[in-house]
């Protein structure tokens, strides 16, 4: 089942995240709670069992650019923003190679479309970009992004 985000996920979300990123690219437990208080509608979560597995977050803005400050300034989400941006992609280490970062990014898909978005914008690492591509994402290169000292990459699905 995929569902949003509630306030008593947060611990859970934030153990999944820390053990997913390194230290300096993973978002900490106040961003985290920030950015469920602020675009829980944005904050998508597969649950089977009762055991939250794999989550995608990120914010809506009129922006087209994701933009590192976006990460941790939640007020800058617009409801009605023209695209999705996302930070986090993120499976629990155990539910690896299931295919459940798929079935989130594909209700994540559905749902910006249905919102009205433009899009959808995201950065990766490079070895992640083949991935996204089976999504029709593309690819625009590395970005100007330098979120945790890393080389990300610039991708972008077009509705």
């Amino acid at each position: 089942m995929i569902r949003y985000a509630k306030y008593e996920d947060l611990e859970r979300l934030s153990q999944i995240e820390a053990a997913s990123y390194p230290r300096a690219e993973a978002a900490s437990r106040e961003s985290i709670k920030k950015r469920m208080e602020s675009f829980p509608e944005c904050f998508w979560i597969l649950e089977d069992d009762g055991v939250i597995k794999s989550f995608i977050n990120g914010m809506a803005t009129d922006r087209k650019e994701l933009e590192d400050i976006m990460y941790d300034d939640a007020s800058m989400h617009d409801k009605n923003g023209c695209w999705q941006m996302i930070f986090s992609v993120v499976t629990d280490k155990a539910y690896r190679g299931q295919g459940l970062a798929t079935k989130v990014m594909e209700k994540v898909i559905e749902d910006s479309r249905e919102r009205g978005k433009k899009g959808i914008v995201l950065t990766c690492k490079d070895g992640l970009r083949l991935f996204y591509k089976e999504f029709g994402y593309e690819d625009e290169g590395i970005s100007q992004s330098n979120h945790g000292d890393t080389i990300w990459y610039k991708m972008r699905l077009t509705f």
